[in-house]
């Protein structure tokens, strides 16, 4: 092999791990697991507005619905194509904390279930 198909290979290989290494970094998401009340109160002490963008379930009402996903409106405004800055959309989850006969949610198995049903224990021994 020639010296600059061994740099080449070399250049490609660095390359190739750099691609790789950066792909696994993941954004920290600042408003999934909260409230959607919780969430946008936190976005209008900070100026800003909440939209829900998708929203999955029913059973919940609005505010007691969890966020799973937010991100900052990616779209522009107006003639002179100004980003919009002052809005977050939020996806939201609203089934039920756990899954009933009549009613969709968490498995009473998953951490998620299991952590809700032992909130919903605590709640009854305090009444």
């Amino acid at each position: 092999m020639t010296r600059c198909a061994k740099f080449a290979a070399a250049g490609m290989t660095a390359l190739s791990i750099a691609v790789l290494a950066g792909a696994g970094i993941a954004n920290a998401d600042a408003y999934a697991g909260e409230t959607y009340g919780d969430a946008a109160g936190k976005l209008s002490e900070a100026g800003k507005k909440a939209v829900v963008s998708s929203r999955a379930g029913d059973t919940l009402p609005r505010d007691k619905c969890v966020v799973t996903h937010s991100e900052s409106a990616p779209w522009l405004k107006g003639d002179a194509f100004t980003p919009v800055t002052d809005t977050v959309l939020l996806d939201i989850n609203c089934n039920a904390t756990v899954a009933t006969a009549k009613d969709p949610g968490n498995s009473a198995a998953s951490p998620q279930g299991r952590q809700a049903i032992k909130e919903a224990n605590a709640k009854k021994k305090q009444s």
